[in-house]
């Protein structure tokens, strides 16, 4: 059985990259065709679509990079190199780190009205703080479906940072 020259792990006989650390074999020798069934043949090369990194399809990968908004966002920006997930990892980061950072401003601003609102009735402070966590969780919500079905959903202003961001490295 070949093994990687890169990682030193085994890797299928005519593969063209390795499934552990995704370094490229050489030459990858010609595919052999599909059967009719839509299954892979067997000793065939992965599908371009799953990632040799984290073994997520494009699409799940994209959608768990909004899971746990900013942070899940750095956890795939760093470990997934496919642009789909790069870009949704980068959009998630912006996003909602700039929601975090929104929201404890706000909070320090209207700490006092935040907590008589919230136990007295309404404030301004109030209102505010609860109208960003609704946008908030409108974004996180559409940002996971649309990655789901493999948009590049792309949020206005964020998405031009994200992209920016995305391409480095």
């Amino acid at each position: 059985m070949p093994h990687c020259t890169k990682c030193g792990a085994a890797v299928a006989e005519g593969a063209g990259f390795c499934g552990n650390c995704g370094a490229s074999l050489g030459a990858a020798p010609a595919a052999s065709p599909a059967p009719a069934t839509g299954q892979a043949a067997p000793g065939s090369v992965a599908p371009a679509h799953a990632s040799a990194q984290t073994g997520l399809a494009e699409n799940v990968a994209g959608t768990l990079c909004y899971v746990l908004g900013w942070i899940t966002g750095l956890i795939f920006f760093f470990i997934d190199k496919r642009p789909f997930v790069r870009f949704h990892a980068a959009q998630s980061i912006v996003v909602f780190g700039a929601l975090h950072i929104l929201l404890i401003v706000l909070g320090i601003a209207f700490g006092v009205s935040l907590m008589a609102g919230g136990w007295a009735g309404f404030s301004i402070g109030w209102a505010i703080y609860r109208l960003v966590d609704l946008v908030a969780l409108v974004l996180w919500i559409v940002l996971m479906i649309k990655a789901y079905q493999g948009e590049k959903f792309r949020v206005p202003v964020a998405a031009d940072i994200a992209e920016s961001i995305a391409g480095k490295a």
